[in-house]
């Protein structure tokens, strides 16, 4: 398998209410010379959770020890700018599973949904109730259910169904990247190719 299969996730949060997120402040340029997917949580949001001395800033929330989880909570707008993959390669080796946001960039999005990051896209209205829970209660817990396609928070059981790719959405259950798809139908096209002409 290309990564953990995905089917129902529950976890606290950590809160980014920052609007126009880009790939750049995601995971900054000059961190992209590897080109395996290891390494870059190491980096991620690096110019916002480190001085020039690199010590980490204490108001930056992956630095603040009351937050913790495997969900990030993004602004409107998460992921734009350039198309660099390694943004959603960092959010996945830092150790977050999902982002939630009100809207994301759809090359970001994509790149999220082919290594194991489900993007989970809410309504304005219910990112700002979580975003009100989180700053209530560090330790608010949210419900992530990928075969319902339903966001939970778990706090008020106020919860949104959300849209995902069919396609994408099987392959996260399965936990399969595209080639562990084809991998998988390889008979049927071996199958398929017998009955074409060269």
């Amino acid at each position: 398998m290309a990564y953990d299969k995905f089917n129902i996730l529950k976890s606290t949060a950590y809160p980014l209410p920052i609007e126009n997120v880009d790939t750049d402040q995601i995971i900054p340029a000059r961190f992209l010379k590897a080109t395996e997917r290891k390494g870059f949580g190491d980096n991620l949001f690096r110019d916002w959770r480190y001085d020039s001395n690199e010590i980490p800033k204490e108001d930056f929330v992956l630095n603040n020890s009351k937050y913790a989880g495997k969900i990030l909570v993004g602004g409107r707008n998460f992921g734009s700018g350039s198309s660099r993959e390694h943004a959603a390669w960092a959010i996945y080796d830092f150790g977050f599973r999902a982002v939630i946001s009100s809207f994301f960039a759809d090359i970001f999005k994509n790149n999220c949904l082919n290594i194991g990051v489900l993007p989970v896209q809410v309504s304005e209205d219910f990112a700002t109730k979580i975003f009100k829970a989180i700053e209530n209660d560090p330790k608010t817990e949210i419900e992530i259910n990928l075969e319902n396609q339903k966001v939970t928070l778990l706090s008020s059981g106020e919860s949104e169904n959300f849209n995902i790719n069919g396609y994408k959405k099987e392959n996260m259950l399965n936990g399969y990247d595209d080639i562990d798809y084809l991998q998988g139908i390889k008979s049927d096209i071996q199958e398929f190719s017998k009955s074409r002409p060269f």
